[in-house]
């Protein structure tokens, strides 16, 4: 008879997957699955880096962030190993204490008094959007709505100059593009934002920010001592970096998710109060952020799975936003009446997204606005995915809407 040593150490799970091939990236819900089944953690047998999956296990890697270290980069690349593309994020690529500093910094600047303040030109924006899109009945969701509307209210309450904000958007995809792998994704990224580099940087000086937005107000904290002068433009950059794009992405997949759930969509023009709700639903359904990535400052265990330290571990946030062993059976479905309250898309922890309650104040904005025109919602064609390592996301979302049931 063959007999276990109780001290055995476990056999880690592997997995022949990909999670950035092009099919995955389009539509990763099969490989979610598979990764979920696979084990509480997986090894890629191909790549050799850790993947977790489920619920439980990726939000206990996301606050355990003395083992789970941020500042050797949030994505594959391992910065003790290999030179960052630019200096690394004050905010997602550092930890405490040197990130505590930074973040009370950022809390004292978006603070829910300054996020009220901007509640009353947020709705006047979305209400005259709301009404040019109703007029006209068919429009592409992502260039007239998810892109238009952040790109206007957003760097106006940054402080930024109406000239030039597309290259926000430009600049935004190549940082969150880094932190997946070196394919061509990321190579053609890198193309394209060469030559808005310089503008995003120069746009974080005091003197091209107006003196009444959140850019001015970090610069203060730079001359009260709380931070310095040499680190104000990077926060000032970390501000602008995962202020846009995220928030187009999570504004386009909340409208894909609502159009291709029409039962959904009535119930939100039912109750337009619930818009901040269906957006919660939505990052949840289809997140925005797919993956963020951990390094392993120590020998340790997850999910009952040993991790070597130094190990780079690929936090699927997706997937876990679907686990059905956290949500249920019915984890597939949309259902804006469900509370989607510990979902990981703006992730958790000490890193959990500082911008979070301006860009639920745009959805909340933008979506109730809708809501109240608009008895239907629906998809008016294919919707074009677009290919992004970090990003779940459309080029294209043509949709119709309706402000009769005739």
């Amino acid at each position: 008879m063959t007999t276990t040593s109780p001290t055995a150490t476990p056999a880690v799970p592997e997995l022949d997957a990909d999670p950035f091939a092009p099919d995955v990236l389009v539509d990763p819900y099969a490989f979610h699955a598979r990764l979920r089944d696979a084990g509480p953690v997986v090894r890629l047998a191909r790549d050799g880096y850790y993947v977790v999956g489920r619920h439980a296990e990726v939000r206990a890697a996301l606050v355990d962030w003395a083992t789970f270290v941020s500042g050797r980069g949030a994505g594959l690349t391992d910065f003790a190993r290999e030179e960052p593309w630019r200096p690394p994020s004050l905010l997602l690529e550092a930890d405490p204490p040197d990130h505590t500093a930074f973040r009370d910094v950022m809390n004292a600047v978006i603070t829910p008094r300054a996020v009220r303040a901007l509640r009353a030109t947020f709705a006047v924006a979305a209400e005259r959007i709301a009404d040019e899109l109703v007029a006209r009945g068919r429009f592409d969701a992502v260039t007239d709505l998810a892109e238009a509307y952040p790109l206007e209210v957003f760097p106006d309450a940054v402080g930024l100059p109406r000239a030039g904000r597309r290259n926000l958007m430009v600049y935004g995809s190549l940082a969150l593009n880094a932190f997946g792998p070196r394919n061509e994704i990321l190579a053609a990224a890198l193309a394209a934002a060469g030559p808005v580099q310089e503008w995003v940087d120069r746009h974080c000086r005091r003197e091209n920010l107006a003196p009444d937005g959140l850019g001015a107000a970090i610069w203060a904290a730079a001359d009260r001592g709380e931070v310095s002068p040499e680190n104000a433009p990077l926060l000032v950059r970390s501000l602008l970096t995962a202020g846009v794009d995220t928030t187009v992405t999570g504004l386009g997949n909340a409208i894909y998710s609502l159009a291709s759930n029409p039962d959904q969509w009535s119930a939100l023009h039912a109750e337009p109060q619930l818009a901040k709700f269906a957006f919660d639903e939505t990052l949840r359904w289809e997140s925005p952020i797919q993956t963020f990535c951990r390094t392993t400052s120590v020998d340790t265990e997850l999910g009952g799975v040993p991790i070597p330290a130094d190990s780079k571990v690929l936090l699927s946030l997706g997937a876990a936003n679907r686990d059905p062993r956290h949500w249920g059976e019915d984890a597939d479905t949309l259902d804006i009446t469900r509370s989607a309250a510990g979902h990981v898309a703006f992730g958790m922890g000490v890193h959990q997204c500082v911008g979070q309650p301006i860009a639920r104040l745009e959805a909340e904005m933008v979506l109730g606005a809708l809501a109240r025109r608009a008895v239907r919602l629906e998809l008016d064609g294919d919707p074009v995915p677009k290919l992004h390592n970090t990003l779940k996301c459309w080029s294209s979302l043509p949709v119709r809407i309706r402000t009769s049931s005739a």
